[in-house]
């Protein structure tokens, strides 16, 4: 036990920055789903047959799009953008290079979370917005969202948690973060405390994410 500990903090500067670049790439990628993903969500949703802005063309590519990325393995389509990385960031390794395809992955699984939560809202409030003479912009912003709001944090923390995940893949091409850090120590070391701490540090996370997620959406429902 006192060999691991030892070992541990051996290596706490490298633990310390891996954790810093796994939340310096969750971050990017989180903001950059909510600045795309949200409206791409929302125009899927209100493109749809009998919705109020209904266009086939729109939501038929749109969703294309969204499904062909989402079905492509995270892994996989780290490699498939290298060259789009590489022209965004200027490199193809590295945390900021990695974010590229967090982001990438994340902004179609957040925008049919979106398009989710916006099923579940009453078909009559949308009606009854439109029957008062509400501009499409105003159902978005004073019916659609406000009625959505717990469900859509609860697919932000999805997102998050997701992302979590994808972070640590990112780690076998060279993307820093936990992952790379389990990599170069657990595996190619055979050095079972590391990984274990790399696990244990991204269960962490999950369960933070998980808990943060679940009080706001709780305190919005009530408001």
């Amino acid at each position: 036990m006192g060999a691991e500990l030892e070992r541990i903090m051996e290596l706490m500067p490298e633990i310390i920055q891996a954790f810093g670049e796994t939340i310096y790439m969750i971050g990017i990628a989180l903001v950059i789903a909510l600045i795309i993903g949200l409206p791409l969500g929302i125009i899927l949703f209100i493109t749809d047959k009998g919705l109020f802005l209904e266009n086939v063309l729109i939501k038929s590519v749109l969703g294309f799009v969204v499904n062909i990325i989402r079905s492509v393995p995270f892994i996989i389509l780290m490699v498939a953008i290298t060259p789009f990385t590489t022209f965004v960031v200027g490199s193809s390794i590295g945390p900021t290079a990695a974010s590229v395809a967090l982001s990438v992955a994340a902004i179609p699984f957040f925008a049919r979370i979106v398009e989710t939560s916006l099923r579940e809202i009453d078909k009559g409030v949308i009606e009854a917005a439109i029957a008062v003479g509400a501009t499409p912009w105003m159902i978005i912003k004073d019916v659609l969202i406000p009625e959505a709001k717990s469900s859509i944090i609860q697919g932000v923390t999805l997102t998050v948690i997701s992302l979590v995940a994808y972070s640590a893949m990112a780690g076998f091409v060279g993307g820093g973060g936990i992952g790379d850090l389990a990599i170069r120590f657990g595996y190619y070391r055979y050095d079972n405390t590391i990984m274990i701490v790399t696990v244990v540090i991204l269960i962490a996370l999950v369960q933070v994410f998980q808990w943060i997620g679940d009080r706001l959406s709780k305190t919005v429902d009530k408001s």
